[in-house]
């Protein structure tokens, strides 16, 4: 698999969900750039702007496509849909 997408990961310290987001995406090869939405409020106001007001991290975009959070991100992969995600071109 080559992975050509954009991966952005709105996140922040101590947190499992992110912990394990970013396990799967390591997992397979996919680098990402992540958001320490608590070290910087400011990147808490992007993502909240982007997401339609999610709170919850992390959130996490693919390609500028909101994935949603670790257990959708997870949903994708068992389904089978993930790898394909990754692989397209940004």
């Amino acid at each position: 698999m080559t992975i050509q997408a954009t991966i952005e990961i709105y996140s922040g310290g101590y947190c499992p969900y992110c912990a394990r987001a970013k396990a799967l995406l390591n997992k397979k090869g996919a680098p990402f750039t992540e958001y320490d939405v608590q070290a910087d409020p400011k990147q808490r106001e992007i993502m909240m702007q982007r997401t339609n007001n999610a709170r919850t991290i992390p959130q996490i975009f693919i390609n500028n496509q909101h994935i949603g959070g670790c257990d959708d991100l997870y949903a994708l992969d068992r389904a089978g849909k993930l790898d394909p995600l990754l692989e397209q071109p940004a």
